[in-house]
């Protein structure tokens, strides 16, 4: 192979007779190219080559600008520019650090010199894939520092009531996620919160906002006082909900904190956020332009979905939550799930899809919390086949078994799964 590649602008006037058969009496390939060709022609046609060799009267801003293009295709090549008597354009490349060739062409003159250049330009590209392996290297580290923080954040054990189940499915598109999930107690250990959140966008950012919004959730709602507040139940009722004043308080003031704080960072999250009596069953919630949690009946049929009651969280200021309920009776299950369910791509890039996911929930009801989560794990990794995981997948199954040893009289039992 040709030790030396170099490139002669072909629009201009042509290398004169002298230099031209001093380039084909060296080890070097040559090829023909156009100012234009190289300005403006697409990026995968570019040449690869050590060398760029114009006339001095090509301009300068010209020949950088041509340079920088090739350098997207395979590192920049050291200009050199030859004259014969344009010692005044020559000036200009001089200054703008091109090397150049000038009269006697003279075949070992002319091959030392682009020997030379062929030799600056590889060590070019060597410290380039030098620093790009470093930076490779440092952004590896930073991802693991933000696994790390997120794996910190998210809960290593559960709180589970007695006569209750809750199982969890987490899989992030890559190393770090916008996703998370949580789940603890309230009031006394009289309430369980139940969490499930989705940071917009992915990486190391949303990780460290998922951080950030967890933290405020979990820690206004533990800090909350345990003023009654009522909901309206399906009788059209007013129901006592101990609970709520928590859930309020921790999804208001973590939206308040972000919109007055973190507006100009574009981040925000659409969450669920439950709160359960474990006795009765009852769920209060605040749904933040999340997909909708699905409420699966023992006795099967078409899910429910727990409407949406307020808009994302760190979007606008001043936003007014609404309270939901919902009431979960022995044998049902509720599904929370975030977007990366739904919207799973096969190969050819169509989504799962919300019918598709109420069919696979709908019949036969699944038996517990654990086979709902199977079953939705074993269609979305069978529609994603070989193609990309594009979203974070996070899942969590609540759970009231029809025949379970119901909670102690004076307050929930709580058990602990890892």
């Amino acid at each position: 192979m040709p030790s030396t590649t170099v490139i002669i602008l072909d629009d201009h006037p042509p290398p004169p007779d002298g230099l031209l058969t001093a380039l084909r009496t060296m080890d070097a390939a040559l090829t023909a190219h156009t100012l234009q060709e190289l300005i403006s022609g697409p990026v995968e046609r570019l040449p690869v080559a050590d060398v760029l060799l114009a006339p001095a009267e090509v301009p300068g801003d010209s020949v950088r600008t041509a340079v920088r293009r090739l350098r997207r295709r395979y590192g920049a090549p050291i200009v050199v520019v030859w004259t014969v008597d344009g010692f005044a354009a020559l000036e200009e490349h001089v200054r703008l650090g091109h090397d150049y060739l000038v009269p006697p062409f003279l075949p070992a003159l002319v091959g030392a010199r682009l020997h030379s250049c062929s030799e600056r330009a590889e060590l070019g590209r060597t410290l380039r894939e030098a620093d790009a392996r470093a930076e490779l290297v440092s952004y590896e580290k930073e991802l693991e520092i933000g696994r790390e923080i997120q794996a910190g954040f998210l809960p290593e054990a559960l709180p589970v009531p007695d006569g209750w189940e809750i199982d969890v499915r987490f899989r992030p598109a890559r190393q770090v996620a916008g996703d998370f999930y949580d789940v603890f107690e309230l009031v006394h250990r009289r309430r369980l919160a139940v969490v499930v959140a989705d940071v917009c966008d992915k990486g190391v950012g949303a990780a460290l906002f998922m951080a950030l919004i967890r933290s405020l959730l979990r820690h206004t709602a533990e800090n909350s006082g345990l003023q009654h507040l009522v909901a309206a139940g399906r009788s059209g009722g007013r129901i006592p909900v101990v609970g709520a004043t928590p859930l309020l308080n921790a999804v208001t003031a973590t939206n308040g904190y972000l919109t007055r704080n973190h507006l100009r960072q574009g981040y925000f999250a659409t969450l669920f956020f439950g709160v359960l009596d474990p006795l009765t069953g009852s769920l209060v919630y605040i749904n933040g332009g999340h997909n909708p949690p699905l409420l699966l009946s023992a006795d099967g049929g078409r899910p429910v979905a727990l409407e949406v009651t307020g808009p994302a969280v760190g979007v606008l200021p001043d936003c007014v939550y609404t309270l939901g309920y919902a009431q979960l009776d022995p044998g049902d299950t509720l599904f929370v799930f975030t977007d990366g369910v739904p919207e799973a791509r096969c190969p050819e890039g169509r989504f799962l899809g919300d019918e598709r996911m109420l069919d696979l929930l709908a019949e036969p009801p699944p038996g517990n919390g654990r086979d709902v989560l199977d079953r939705m794990d074993s269609a979305v990794r069978e529609h994603t086949g070989t193609a990309e995981q594009h979203d974070d997948v996070t899942m969590l199954a609540l759970h009231r078994p029809r025949a379970a040893r119901g909670p102690h009289a004076d307050g929930a039992g709580y058990r602990v799964v890892a």
